[in-house]
Formats: C-alpha cells, sequence, structure tokens
C-alpha cells in the first residue's frame, strides 16, 4: 500500500499533520488522535503508527493497544473512542456517498460509480474525509487528480 498521497506532500516530510493512512488506521481501530497527541510523538513515533499493520482483528487490537498506550505515556491523557463502523462508506463499493458527489459538483465533476468501484478503500476513505464539510477541502481537486478520476 502507498504510505503517502501526492496531495499531501506539503506536510509529509516533517508528519505535522496526521497522513490519511494514519488516519484510516484511526477510524479501523476506532481512536480519535487529536492534533495535540500527534504533536507530542516524535519522528520514530509516528513512523510506526504509519508503518505498523492495522487490518486483521489481532493487528486492530494490538493497533490500539499501542496507540492508547503511546497517547497516555506523553500525555498522561487516553485518547477519546471513536464508533467502529461495521459497513464503512469507504467499504461499500455499491453507492458514492453524496458528500463526494456534492463535492465533485462544485468542480463540475460527477464521479462514476465504476471509477468509485476501482478506487482502493484508502483513496475512498481520503475522498470521504476530504468531502465533509466540517473539513478544510482544499486537497479535494487534487486527490480527485491524483486518483485519475478527473483530468
Amino acid at each position: 500500500m502507498k504510505q503517502f498521497f501526492e496531495f499531501e506532500a506539503d506536510f509529509v516530510a516533517s508528519l505535522r499533520c496526521i497522513p490519511m493512512i494514519v488516519r484510516f488506521k484511526l477510524d479501523t481501530c476506532g481512536v480519535k488522535l487529536k492534533l495535540h497527541h500527534w504533536y507530542n510523538f516524535n519522528h520514530l513515533e509516528k513512523e510506526v503508527l504509519i508503518n505498523k499493520p492495522c487490518e486483521t482483528f489481532t493487528q486492530i487490537v494490538e493497533y490500539r493497544q499501542y496507540l492508547r498506550d503511546l497517547v497516555y505515556e506523553k500525555t498522561k491523557e487516553y485518547p477519546k473512542d471513536l464508533e467502529i463502523l461495521s459497513n464503512p462508506e469507504w467499504l461499500n463499493i455499491d453507492i458514492i456517498p453524496d458528500t463526494i458527489q456534492k463535492k465533485a459538483k462544485e468542480f463540475d465533476y460527477q464521479l462514476t460509480l465504476f471509477q468509485w468501484q476501482k478506487l482502493t478503500p484508502l483513496q475512498r476513505f481520503a475522498l470521504i474525509k476530504l468531502s465533509r464539510p466540517s473539513h478544510e477541502n482544499n486537497n479535494f481537486l487534487p486527490a480527485l487528480k491524483e486518483f485519475e478520476l478527473v483530468s
């Protein structure tokens, strides 16, 4: 799996922001990691969170425990839990979320179901996160281009 997206290039060298690969794992293991938690980690600890597997049940449990322990070690507080969705939108290849179509329409684009199905779960996750009204959406169009959904 590709570690970082091109649209993240402005901050991945320094890891000043939480990259999508880690955000994907956070949603997978059900941990709400705040930016101030991330800032307390050293570069090696951030690399571990980027590279540590989080796919099988055992890996998810281990990732969650490692992360919770790390946050506590650094901040003396545990991170909040996130609901772990039984059928997250990024795994559903039969429906393009409305937020994505709405955001794409702002740029005069419309995604097809075929395009959505060709994306990896991480790419679909990124588009979902980047299309949310509460998110700064500067990277939505660059992501569409990077994923070869638009020219």
